[in-house]
C-alpha cells in the first residue's frame, strides 16, 4: 500500500467515525488525518460552492455521507455531475467519492446475481398484491388476515429458511419488501430497485436509482388475471427522487423530484389511493445543521399528491404554514432562519369514511415552534386543505447541533426530539368505534377521534430517547394494539454524563398489547438481550411489528425476530438474524440488527424480512431472507424455534 493510500484509508476511518458517532468529531484535531484526505481539496474547490450553499438540488455533504461510494462515482462519471467534473481525473473523483462517504471505493465487475429463467422469470398476473401498501391495510394497521399470511399458530413452529439475497454495496436494508406477481420488490442503500422471484430470489429485473432506495417499493393493484394490465412500482430515494416503474420490466415510466430543498429526502414509503398517490417529505437538514457556518434552517416537511399513472403533481401541502425567514445570526455569524421543520418520516394513512388522510411530523429545527410539530396532521384527500392538527408536545426544537461542542445552532428549547416517526393508524375496534392510534418517540400512545383529533386516551409505555420510545411504528389487531418500545441510548458526547432531564425513568425495552378501547395493558414482553459482546448489539425493539389476528412479528436491534402468541405475548418461534448466509448466487448475505421502517410480510405461507442496519451503531447487514412454512425439500436448515433460540 504507497503513501496515498494508508493516508486515505486513515482519514476515511477517522472521518466515518466522526459522522457516525457524533461525539468524535470534536476530538479528532484540527486539521488532522481527515483534513488531509486527497478527496477534500478537491470538495472543497470544485463542489463546495454549490453543496455547501444550500442550492436545490445539491445535497450538503452531510447527505452525500450517506450515500455509497459508488453512487458518487457513477455521478461524476456518466451521472447528472458529469459535466462539472469533466475537468477532473479519474483519481479525483475515486478520492471524492471516498472522502464524502468515508467508504473505500472498489471498482470492477458488478456481483454476479443469479439471473432468472423460465417460469422464474414470468410475472405471474394471477396474483395482485394482496397488501395495500407499507401499512398492509388503507389505515396502516399492519394486520394481514391468517388465510393471506398462510401463517398461524398451528404451524408457526415449522417456519424455515428458503433463500436469502444480498444487496450489493449495502450495509443498511431500509426498503420493506412488497410482494406482488410473484415477485418480491425491494431497494438497497446501492441505489438499486429490484423485483425477485419469490421461491428463488434470483432476479427477474433492477432498475438503478440516483441513490439509496429508502423507501418500500409500493406496487398498483390489478384484476387477477388480466394480462393486459400495466401494475407499476412506486418509491423514493435518499437525494428526494420520486419514481414510478413499469412492474413488470422494471422501466422507467416517470420520475419527480416532491421537494426542490438540498436537504430534501423521502423517508416514508408513498401511499396509493384511488389512482392518487400521496408522497411524504423529510429532510436531513437536521444534521446540515451542525456545521456552524449553516444557515439554519429553512426546510418545511409537506406531503404531496400525483396522479399515480401520469405524474402530474395535483396538490402539496407544508406542514408548516408560514415560510421560514431570517431570525437573527447564530454565535459564528450565519443567518438564523426559521420556522422549520416538521418533517414527514412516515406513510400517510387513509381514513376513507371522513375523507382524509393522516401523517404524523417531526420536531422543528429551528426556532420559532410551529404549532404542527410533534404533530398527527389530517389533510383532506381531494385537496390536501388541514383539517385539523393534534399536537402531542409543543415547544420541541432540536437539530444535530444540540449534540456538539459548538452548539452555534442548537435552538433554546434544545428538544427533547420526540417526533412521530411511525405513522398513525386508522382502526375500527369490536364495537364499530374508529381510532386514530399513534406511538411517539417519547414513548407515549395516542388513541385520537378521527373527526376531530381530540384525545381518547393515552399511556406512557417507555422512556423514551433520541432512539424512542416507539420509532418506527405499531400494528393493531381486532381489539389490541401491539406496541414495540426501543428506549435505547445514541452514544453522543453525552455517553459520560448523559442528560437524563431529557429521558427520566428508566428504560423499558420490549413488546406490548393495549387495548384500543381504554389503553390498558393486556400483555407485556420485557426484552432479553441476545448480544453478549457484540458490538453495535442493543435488546430494543425498535422497528415496525406486523400482525395476524393470531401472531404478532416484531424484530430487535439484537437481529432477532420473534413471533408472540397475539392474547399472551408468549414467544412462539424466534430467529437471530445477525449471521451469514448462503446465497443462490453463491455468495453471502450479512444479517444484523432489526431496524427501522421495515417489518415481517406475510404472504401465503412465506415471510419476508430484511436485516442489516448500520446506522446510530448498528449492527450492519445487507440481507433479505425469504421463510416458508411448506417442506419443499429445498429450504436452508437454519430454522430456530421457540426458547432454544431465545437461549441463544
Amino acid at each position: 500500500m504507497n503513501q496515498r493510500q494508508t493516508i486515505r484509508r486513515r482519514a476515511l476511518f477517522l472521518f466515518g467515525l466522526a459522522i457516525v458517532l457524533p461525539g468524535l468529531a470534536e476530538a479528532a484535531p484540527a486539521g488532522g488525518d481527515a483534513d488531509s484526505h486527497p478527496g477534500k481539496a478537491v470538495y472543497d474547490q470544485v463542489c463546495a460552492t454549490c453543496h455547501e450553499a444550500g442550492v436545490p438540488r445539491a445535497p450538503s455533504q452531510k447527505m452525500l455521507y450517506f450515500l455509497s461510494p459508488q453512487s458518487i462515482y457513477r455521478a461524476l462519471t456518466e451521472g447528472v455531475m458529469q459535466p462539472m467534473a469533466a475537468g477532473l481525473s479519474n483519481e479525483e473523483k475515486i478520492d471524492v467519492a471516498e472522502y464524502l462517504t468515508g467508504s473505500e471505493l472498489v471498482l470492477g465487475e458488478k456481483p454476479n446475481l443469479r439471473q432468472c429463467e423460465g417460469e422464474a422469470a414470468r410475472f405471474d398476473y394471477s396474483r395482485p398484491p394482496e397488501s395495500t401498501g407499507w401499512g398492509m391495510t388503507p389505515g396502516n394497521t399492519r394486520e394481514v388476515s391468517s388465510d393471506v399470511a398462510g401463517i398461524t399458530r398451528a404451524n408457526v413452529q415449522d417456519l424455515q429458511l428458503k433463500w436469502a439475497f444480498a444487496f450489493p454495496e449495502t450495509t443498511r436494508v431500509r426498503s420493506q419488501p412488497m410482494v406482488a406477481g410473484g415477485a418480491v420488490f425491494g431497494g438497497s442503500q446501492g441505489g438499486y430497485a429490484y423485483a425477485l422471484d419469490e421461491n428463488s430470489g434470483c432476479v427477474r429485473w433492477e432498475f438503478r436509482a440516483r441513490a439509496e432506495v429508502r423507501t418500500a417499493i409500493i406496487v398498483s393493484p390489478w384484476k387477477a388475471g388480466d394480462e393486459s394490465a400495466r401494475p407499476m412500482a412506486y418509491f423514493g430515494d435518499y437525494l428526494g427522487k420520486l419514481y414510478a416503474l413499469d412492474a413488470v420490466s422494471g422501466e422507467l415510466v416517470w420520475e419527480r423530484r416532491p421537494d426542490e430543498h438540498s436537504d430534501a429526502t423521502l423517508s416514508g414509503a408513498p401511499t396509493l389511493h384511488d389512482g392518487t398517490l400521496y408522497v411524504p417529505v423529510s429532510s436531513m437538514e437536521v444534521t446540515s445543521a451542525i456545521r456552524p457556518t449553516y444557515e439554519c434552517c429553512t426546510f418545511r416537511g409537506s406531503v404531496v399528491a400525483y396522479d399515480a399513472r401520469t405524474g402530474k403533481q395535483l396538490w402539496k401541502t407544508y406542514t408548516i404554514p408560514e415560510a421560514p425567514s431570517v431570525r437573527g445570526k447564530n454565535s459564528s455569524g450565519a443567518d438564523r432562519y426559521g420556522p422549520a421543520g416538521a418533517p414527514v418520516w412516515n406513510s400517510p394513512a387513509i381514513d376513507r369514511k371522513r375523507n382524509q388522510l393522516l401523517v404524523g411530523t417531526g420536531q422543528n429545527y429551528a426556532s420559532p415552534a410551529s404549532k404542527t410539530s410533534d404533530s398527527i396532521i389530517a389533510m383532506d384527500l381531494d385537496s390536501g386543505h388541514i383539517n385539523w392538527v393534534f399536537q402531542a408536545t409543543e415547544n420541541d426544537v432540536w437539530n444535530g447541533a444540540c449534540e456538539m461542542t459548538d452548539r452555534a445552532n442548537c435552538p433554546a428549547e434544545d428538544g427533547p426530539d420526540v417526533d412521530f416517526g411511525g405513522p398513525p393508524v386508522v382502526a375500527t375496534a369490536s364495537d364499530g368505534r374508529d381510532y386514530i392510534v399513534a406511538g411517539q418517540k417519547s414513548g407515549a400512545v395516542w388513541a385520537l377521534e378521527p373527526a376531530t383529533g381530540e384525545v381518547i386516551w393515552n399511556r406512557k409505555m417507555g422512556r423514551g430517547g433520541l432512539l424512542g420510545g416507539v420509532h418506527f411504528g405499531i400494528a393493531v389487531a381486532g381489539d389490541r394494539v401491539f406496541v414495540p418500545i426501543n428506549d435505547s441510548d445514541l452514544v453522543s458526547k453525552y455517553a459520560d454524563d448523559y442528560d437524563s432531564s431529557k429521558w427520566p425513568g428508566e428504560p423499558n425495552p420490549g413488546l406490548y398489547a393495549l387495548d384500543i378501547k381504554t389503553g390498558k395493558v393486556i400483555w407485556e414482553w420485557q426484552a432479553v438481550s441476545a448480544c453478549g459482546d457484540r458490538p453495535g448489539c442493543k435488546k430494543g425493539n425498535d422497528p415496525v411489528v406486523t400482525a395476524t389476528p393470531e401472531l404478532v412479528f416484531s424484530g430487535s436491534q439484537d437481529g432477532h425476530l420473534r413471533i408472540h402468541d397475539a392474547a399472551t405475548g408468549e414467544v412462539l418461534w424466534a430467529f437471530n438474524t445477525a449471521r451469514e448466509f448462503s446465497t443462490p448466487s453463491g455468495g453471502r448475505a450479512l444479517g444484523g440488527s432489526l431496524e427501522g421502517p421495515t417489518g415481517a410480510v406475510l404472504q401465503d405461507g412465506m415471510m419476508f424480512l430484511n436485516s442489516g442496519y448500520l446506522f446510530n451503531q448498528h449492527m450492519p447487514g445487507n440481507a433479505l431472507l425469504a421463510f416458508t412454512v411448506k417442506n419443499d425439500g429445498d429450504n436452508e436448515n437454519e430454522q430456530a424455534v421457540g426458547k432454544e433460540a431465545e437461549a441463544r
